[in-house]
């Protein structure tokens, strides 16, 4: 079968639509892109059935880009909730979405997710098969091979699979705080375990790849032993998946499919740079897609914050693509507003690894806005915020508070902390 992917286009030397769209948004030189494709050290996740889509290119030598988790669960939600947020996801500015539906209609809400987005959509295909079967005893080689191609055919642009748990690794996870926190993983494990046979999908991963060809699906090599508290973080169960992950890196490029790697989880802060680098060594710098990673444990209600930061160090030390962490994780199913506040948050994270890291243009827009600020353009300051709804609610709540009304000092050369007698930036500009 004639392999048709990105991956295989660009080894054949064209530089595809795809491939000039990424790199004049990325202010990339097309033919160096095109290499970095070729090479897999660049996935443009495109399904061919995905007709809405706007391609976005995932790896470290560009900018780094973020994603956002949307679907339902068995106890919440509906296709117009997952629809909202979706939008919101895609109005504060994430680069791609998954769906990680649980519940009911899950091909239906996947439906409207594709047709609606302008960004590549991911899963999860494990989700789907243990919604088909009354519990995951009953998980087969075929039913996986059948979600996988159908969600395929319906557009889905990249999956998460996760191959690199193996029945030998899963007592090292009995060591731990937390055992296993992936859902994947967990399924997958308990599987193996009651049926004294290897994780399904690392079986069948050659048949995986061949519909990936089919449908040019990128696969993102899902982390089903990333530790989930901070006491199992880089131990023997979590490099243990990353070296299979590393081989089966090399098995989807032989076949021309693109990949990318998956990472933790709960990490400390002084381990996150040394992670990135193992995965670079070990995967040979395959694109690495990494959730958080969160910095502590003890700060429920705000992971958004505590995974930002381990974002902004991953993302300099070399992560591509960065998971989004809302408010309720750890707690609950996030709504629209988590989204929001999800997808700001990781938005300053990518942002200031960019920056850091001396990305093309990456810094236009804040010596833009500290111009704004000087010349109090209050309007101007709003339009280039990575949230103008925010930014505009506060500056309003501010004024009210004071007892000023909003439309009386739009045009005001001092905020509402400093006043017009103390404001530093009136002060200096008599200098």
């Amino acid at each position: 079968m004639s392999v048709y992917t990105q991956m295989s286009r660009a080894a054949s030397g064209q530089i595809t639509p795809e491939i000039a769209h990424v790199a004049q948004s990325e202010y990339f030189d097309p033919e160096k892109l095109r290499v970095l494709v070729a090479d897999g050290k660049v996935v443009i996740p495109a399904n061919i059935n995905h007709k809405t889509l706007v391609p976005c290119g995932i790896g470290r030598l560009l900018r780094t880009k973020i994603n956002a988790n949307i679907g339902n669960s068995a106890l919440s939600s509906c296709p117009r909730q997952e629809l909202e947020k979706l939008r919101n996801a895609i109005k504060y500015g994430a680069h791609t979405v998954m769906d990680l539906s649980t519940g009911s209609n899950i091909t239906g809400i996947r439906k409207v997710i594709i047709e609606n987005s302008p960004i590549p959509v991911g899963t999860v295909p494990v989700y789907e098969v243990l919604a088909r079967v009354p519990n995951s005893d009953e998980i087969s080689d075929e039913l996986i091979l059948q979600v996988i191609e159908e969600q395929a055919q319906q557009g889905v642009d990249y999956m998460t699979i996760h191959c690199g748990i193996l029945k030998k690794d899963i007592e090292l996870a009995k060591k731990r705080k937390m055992r296993i926190v992936s859902r994947g993983g967990s399924i997958l494990a308990r599987w193996m375990k009651r049926h004294d046979r290897e994780n399904p999908f690392y079986t069948n991963f050659d048949r995986i790849l061949e519909i990936c060809q089919k449908y040019d699906v990128t696969l993102s090599l899902g982390d089903g032993m990333r530790p989930g508290c901070l006491a199992d973080a880089s131990d023997a169960a979590q490099f243990a998946e990353l070296e299979v992950l590393g081989e089966l890196v090399k098995r989807c490029r032989a076949a021309q499919v693109q990949v990318m790697v998956e990472g933790p989880g709960h990490i400390p802060f002084d381990e996150v740079a040394m992670n990135m680098r193992k995965e670079q060594e070990v995967c040979d710098d395959a694109p690495f897609y990494i959730l958080g990673p969160v910095v502590i444990d003890c700060a429920p209600g705000y992971d958004h914050i505590t995974s930002a930061i381990g974002a902004t160090m991953g993302a300099f030390a070399g992560a591509s693509m960065l998971c989004y962490v809302t408010p309720k994780e750890h707690l609950g199913l996030p709504n629209a507003e988590d989204v929001r506040n999800g997808v700001i948050a990781y938005k300053i994270a990518a942002h200031a690894a960019d920056v850091a890291l001396h990305k093309p243009h990456a810094r236009e827009v804040d010596d833009a806005i500290s111009d704004a600020r000087a010349d109090f353009d209050w309007e101007k300051q709003f339009d280039l915020a990575l949230d103008p709804d925010r930014a505009r609610q506060l500056r309003e709540e501010a004024l009210a508070e004071s007892g000023r009304a909003p439309d009386h000092d739009k045009h005001a050369q001092f905020c509402t902390m400093c006043g017009p007698d103390f404001c530093s930036m009136r002060i200096s500009k008599d200098l």
